[in-house]
């Protein structure tokens, strides 16, 4: 199984959550990558966009297919990983870590509770397996 750490909170569609003060650091799981293959090319959005929980917000490219990334929660982009751009590769790497993808200052203070735990989201992975 796909490495899940016990610290973030995760979507049913694959995406990471890590809380860092008042704003959420978004990125892909292990799972997700592995499934994807190798990484050629992300799309973000720009610093400032609005991303609306459930609707996607880019896409990552890898040699296998073109995925979509779907926001875990509402709010404004504060930061987006433009390391990416030219090394996408890094979504392969360290998922978890320098491949982070975008920051968000959410637009509701409780949006991370209602994602899921990594107990949760390991059930999840497992019944699609």
């Amino acid at each position: 199984m796909a490495h899940i750490p016990d610290d973030l909170r995760y979507t049913q569609d694959h995406e990471w959550i890590r809380k860092d003060g008042d704003e959420l650091i978004i990125g892909i799981t292990d799972h997700a990558q592995s499934s994807l293959g190798d990484v050629v090319y992300v799309e973000l959005p720009e610093v400032g966009d609005e991303v609306s929980a459930g609707a996607p917000f880019g896409t990552v490219e890898s040699t296998k297919a073109v995925s979509e990334l779907f926001a875990p929660v509402s709010g404004e982009v504060t930061a987006v990983n433009e390391d990416l751009v030219d090394a996408p590769e890094k979504v392969n790497e360290d998922p978890y870590g320098d491949a982070w993808m975008i920051r968000v200052k959410p637009a509701s203070a409780d949006a991370y509770d209602g994602l899921l735990d990594d107990a949760a989201y390991a059930a999840h992975v497992e019944s699609d397996s």
